[in-house]
């Protein structure tokens, strides 16, 4: 396989991976804020029960707001290792320039990475901050005898 293949794959599979990534972050984000809006405390009658409900779906986010730079991370690394080895393979045609881009363009997938993880960071301590707001609903709620 050339290894114009194999970057191209190296690329456009990192990139792909951390789209979907943030694909899937948006949608439970959004997903967890409808939920939050509709929720009614008092319904519950165990504050673990409404804990489970209110928590679904925020490992996620988490896992991928955390991993999202090592896995652009890995794509920098691959794509350094394919630049260093073009280099070896040209050796009598070396052209700084050329190599100078390939290490520039090496460095998206990291910041790709970071374009994922610090929105999806940022989601998630909302979330979480909401989790706390809303079982402090339900102390108030069962503290005035409200709940079902």
């Amino acid at each position: 396989m050339p290894v114009d293949q194999i970057k191209h794959i190296v690329d456009y599979g990192v990139i792909g991976l951390l789209l979907f990534l943030s694909f899937i972050t948006f949608m439970f984000a959004i997903e967890r804020a409808l939920f939050y809006r509709s929720i009614k405390v008092e319904n519950y009658s165990h504050k673990n029960a409404l804990e489970l409900d209110l928590t679904k779906r925020l490992p996620t986010i988490a896992s991928i707001g955390s991993n999202a730079p090592y896995i652009g991370l890995l794509g920098t690394v691959l794509a350094i290792i394919l630049t260093f080895y073009i280099i070896g393979s040209q050796q009598d045609t070396i052209n700084p320039g050329e190599i100078m881009k390939h290490l520039a363009l090496a460095l998206k997938a990291t910041a790709a990475g970071l374009v994922v993880a610090i929105p999806a960071t940022v989601l998630y301590n909302a979330l979480i901050t909401k989790v706390d707001r809303k079982l402090a609903e339900w102390e108030i709620a069962r503290d005035e005898g409200r709940l079902v």
